[in-house]
């Protein structure tokens, strides 16, 4: 070998040798990590990779908006290195507590960082913000940073992995950026109308163009009137609107209501789907990821409404009839 091919080897191998682990990472040397949503544990896997055990406090169907802290969760709370939570009043019935623990551990609010002129206003608390930041892809690389650089503050000596694995993630939300862009648009511009049981879908309907019409508001813990579904049967029955959205956190009982008061005024209304709204999907499956679980939302949605897009999804991996 000849010197100068001895020199651009050994140039390339000492960045490549400083962005991998030495070896086999023991379990016990892992990062232990607690993260409230899945979307958060989603991130903290993809960006911590082999360095982290990650454990989710909210599992599939779990809504966060309700969700209280059992003792298990307390315990593993107490002894983690990091503990990742949502913010903006997601966890409602958690924020004390949060806010408690982080006098003695390390703790993020990850969503918190955001800048206030990229949020939304809250639909019921003046100086809070819609929290269901994740339905903009590009609004949710910003928080991959943010757990990216909470990892590193707590292993700084990791940092070269945990950069090289953001990036990668963040390079993926951005592809599924754009595919959501290109299949959304297909939509005829009158039946960009999402109608779901809550207000999670703001940030898609204003980085997609769609209006958004929740039964309930932001937080699942506001009621849903008599008043409010005959209002929504009325825009159905006047706009003509063919579909409308279950969520998979949140009971079906008032969309099923909403889509019999249409039919009784002659307008037709398909469920078109369940949405992935406030979790995830089933572990161990694409959809229970970040990118599947909006890879099948947007999917879902531009089908419905009379839009195209790949049955099985950006990458062909979606469940069939998902």
């Amino acid at each position: 070998m000849d010197c100068n091919r001895r020199i651009f080897l050994a140039a390339f191998a000492l960045p490549l040798a400083a962005a991998l682990p030495a070896g086999p990472v023991l379990a016990q040397d892992r990062l232990q990590v607690v993260a409230t949503t899945g979307m958060i544990a989603d991130a903290a896997r993809q960006v911590g990779g082999d360095l982290v055990e990650v454990r989710a406090l909210m599992g599939p169907g779990v809504d966060p908006h309700a969700y209280r802290q059992t003792r298990t969760d307390i315990l593993a709370m107490t002894r983690a290195d990091l503990v990742l939570w949502h913010g903006l009043y997601l966890e409602a019935q958690m924020e004390d507590f949060m806010k408690s623990l982080g006098a003695r551990r390390e703790v993020v609010a990850v969503a918190e960082t955001l800048p206030r002129d990229v949020l939304l206003a809250h639909d019921t608390y003046e100086s809070r913000y819609d929290p269901h930041v994740w339905m903009d892809p590009e609004l949710w690389v910003r928080v991959v940073d943010t757990v990216r650089d909470a990892l590193i503050a707590v292993r700084p000596d990791s940092e070269a992995v945990f950069r090289a694995n953001a990036e990668r993630h963040s390079e993926a939300i951005i592809e599924l950026a754009a595919y959501a862009k290109k299949v959304l648009a297909t939509v005829p511009e009158k039946g960009r109308v999402l109608v779901t049981a809550h207000d999670a879908f703001n940030y898609f309907g204003r980085a997609y163009g769609f209006e958004v019409l929740g039964i309930q508001g932001i937080s699942t813990q506001s009621e849903a009137g008599l008043n409010r579904i005959s209002q929504l049967v009325d825009i159905l029955v006047e706009r003509e609107i063919g579909a409308v959205f279950v969520e998979s956190s949140v009971s079906d009982r008032n969309m099923r209501a909403l889509a019999e008061g249409a039919a009784a005024k002659g307008q037709e209304v398909a469920i078109g789907g369940q949405l992935f709204s406030d979790a995830m999907g089933p572990d161990n499956t694409y959809e229970g990821t970040y990118i599947g679980m909006i890879d099948h939302n947007t999917t879902v949605i531009t089908r419905a409404l009379g839009g195209e897009a790949p049955e099985r999804g950006m990458r062909g991996m979606l469940s069939v009839g998902s």
